[in-house]
């Protein structure tokens, strides 16, 4: 067989198959739409979940709701979307913390990786440092510092157990030989409010939903989790900046949309193409950068690559660092 004919028989195939995808009718919502958020109202998950739901509302012509399922590090928003209807309609907004984290810190985690089909990314972005003015710091390296001499007394509030949040807390003490008392919330927003009110000493919580605090001059931020800094707060260090033992530092949390892994394929295909066009618009962007964020876009097989490669780096963090917990 010649080369030419090689490649025609390689060819063939692909081509038949790609005009009888094309014959077949696009998939599109029948009905009402639930996208579930893993977090109270206010959160970074709320924020970009109710974003989605309105721009495929306005796309589809259908309702499109989202629906706060907060609790248990995203077990319970996860749970809620494998007991309904694989139809497509009902997604799930995940997150490093659910969608990588909970497989090996959670002994009981009642879901596997295996049972969620990954539709689209929607968002990257850092997790933050926030702290109290009473607690007398003006820099990571002050924070270490007084953690060191006032050891298992300070207070760090984050989103709950097993949050990427939790988790950048986790391996800031394990590098630096500290030890704080730890305070899950259900979600970033009451986290924050206690900081504010002078309950807890500082909170780990994810950039886009400090941000109104922070133009506030509510809080105060002590730095970014990223190993760089964020565009839209320059002047706020990255952690790593002038502690040595934070060199290899480098946490960024990520948001995007699942489906049920048996779904219709054609219905993650479709949804991933609409929250495409979300991504590519420059509003989209700029309010993105905004919150000190990215947008994460990609084709449900790039999402699911790097989904599996999150999965094996937070892995080996912990088990490395020998952490388990309950779920619930």
């Amino acid at each position: 067989m010649s080369i030419l004919s090689r490649r025609s028989a390689l060819v063939l195939p692909l081509g038949l198959r790609l005009r009888r995808a094309a014959a077949q009718p696009a998939w599109r919502p029948a009905a009402q739409c639930r996208l579930i958020v893993p977090s109270t109202a206010g959160g970074t998950s709320d924020l970009v979940t109710r974003m989605v739901a309105r721009h495929a509302q306005a796309a589809w012509n259908l309702p499109v709701v989202a629906d706060n399922k907060p609790g248990s590090g995203g077990v319970i928003a996860t749970m809620d979307l494998l007991r309904s209807a694989p139809d497509g309609h009902t997604l799930l907004c995940g997150s490093a913390g659910s969608q990588a984290i909970a497989y090996s810190l959670y002994t009981d985690v009642p879901y596997r990786a295996e049972q969620l089909m990954p539709v689209s990314g929607v968002i990257r972005t850092p997790n933050i440092l926030l702290v109290h003015p009473s607690l007398g710091v003006d820099t990571v390296a002050d924070l270490v510092r007084v953690m060191r001499a006032q050891r298992g007394q300070i207070t760090h509030g984050t989103p709950g157990n097993g949050s990427s949040a939790h988790l950048s807390l986790v391996w800031f003490q394990q590098l630096t030989g500290t030890e704080g008392v730890h305070v899950p919330y259900r979600g970033t927003a009451p986290a924050v409010f206690d900081l504010i009110a002078g309950n807890i000493q500082a909170a780990w919580v994810n950039l886009p939903s400090a941000t109104p605090h922070l133009a506030a001059g509510r809080v105060k931020a002590l730095a970014v989790t990223s190993a760089d800094r964020a565009s839209n707060i320059p002047d706020v260090p990255a952690m790593r900046e002038g502690v040595p033992e934070l060199e290899a530092y480098d946490v960024t949390m990520w948001f995007g949309m699942f489906l049920q892994a048996n779904a219709p394929a054609a219905a993650a295909q479709a949804w991933n193409a609409t929250i495409a066009t979300l991504l590519e618009m420059p509003e989209t962007q700029r309010r993105f950068e905004e919150l000190g964020g990215m947008t994460h876009p990609g084709t449900p097989e790039q999402f699911a690559a790097h989904v599996n490669a999150e999965i094996e780096r937070w892995g080996a963090i912990i088990r490395r660092e020998g952490l388990r917990m309950e779920a619930t």
